[in-house]
């Protein structure tokens, strides 16, 4: 099993001033410890059930970008990216450029996105869920559309475009990968099986994540895709500062089941040091999971 990193506590001691050394110092860290993957949250406001919207949050793309910078190694995403902040053709340049610049590092993170409350506090529409996600598929369409030889018209129910052009395309090929995040057993995961790449689940029990890639195997089936050619992860939580054999084991359990990857968030007040701890006490073991 392999090991990412979700960096979504933006409250520093030192403040904003402080969050460059903060967010760099952890990449470089995970960089060095063989960690896989970063991701950041596609938020404008704190998570309110994490802390409150009045606590620090920086943009995501602009974290992915200044950490592809300063490091060779890690994939980088958001997890995930709400369809409704961001035109489809601005975002598939966005993540173009992210994996360019990378030198081939970029994923799609993409959900239906949910936080009514940042929407409306910065006047963005919030259509109701249906809307959106017939808003998520024909983003990832036009998002696989722009990463290929097709720059013609794109014609949807919700985003009509022009011309699809995008040069210079992404590095890898045929595309960055896509994840989908989420686990809705009638739509989120019909649409994992139907484009993704990879799927993000919570790690809420083993019994519940058993029953959503039973839910996923059957819409795999339904379409003709190979279940197994799609990644599975899930969000956990540990602590490395402490025992981590408890974390392991539930890992077995969990990699038992197919999860291929998991991430967990570092602490404050110093999420680098929180890394190379990690990288000492678990990249190591969770490799021979």
């Amino acid at each position: 099993m392999r090991l990412g990193i979700h960096f979504m506590n933006f409250t520093h001691p030192g403040g904003g001033a402080a969050l460059r050394a903060a967010v760099g110092d952890t990449a470089v860290a995970a960089d060095a410890a063989g960690i896989d993957l970063f991701t950041a949250m596609d938020h404008w406001f704190q998570m309110e059930h994490f802390a409150t919207a009045r606590d620090p949050m920086l943009e995501g793309y602009s974290v992915l970008s200044f950490v592809a910078a300063k490091t060779e190694r890690l994939r980088l995403s958001l997890l995930v990216t709400g369809v409704t902040y961001r035109h489809p053709g601005l975002l598939a340049k966005t993540v173009t450029t992210l994996d360019v610049l990378s030198g081939g590092r970029a994923m799609l993170g993409i959900g239906a996105a949910w936080y009514e409350r940042e929407h409306r506090a910065l006047g963005v529409p919030y259509p109701p869920v249906a809307e959106r996600f017939e808003r998520l598929e024909e983003t990832i369409q036009i998002c696989e559309q722009m990463w290929s030889d097709n720059d013609g018209p794109y014609d949807g129910k919700h985003y009509q475009l022009a011309e699809t052009i995008c040069v210079p395309q992404p590095l890898q090929s045929p595309r960055p990968p896509i994840l989908i995040g989420g686990g809705g057993e009638k739509k989120t995961l019909r649409l994992v099986a139907k484009y993704a790449d990879a799927c993000n689940l919570f790690g809420s029990s083993t019994a519940d994540v058993s029953h959503k890639l039973d839910v996923l195997r059957g819409h795999c089936d339904a379409l003709g895709r190979d279940y197994d050619s799609i990644q599975k992860t899930i969000l956990a939580q540990v602590n490395p500062e402490g025992d981590v054999s408890e974390f392991l084991s539930a890992m077995e359990r969990y990699a038992a089941l197919g999860i291929d990857l998991v991430e967990v968030a570092p602490a404050a007040p110093d999420p680098a040091r929180w890394v190379t701890l990690l990288g000492e006490k678990v990249v190591g073991p969770l490799a021979l999971i």
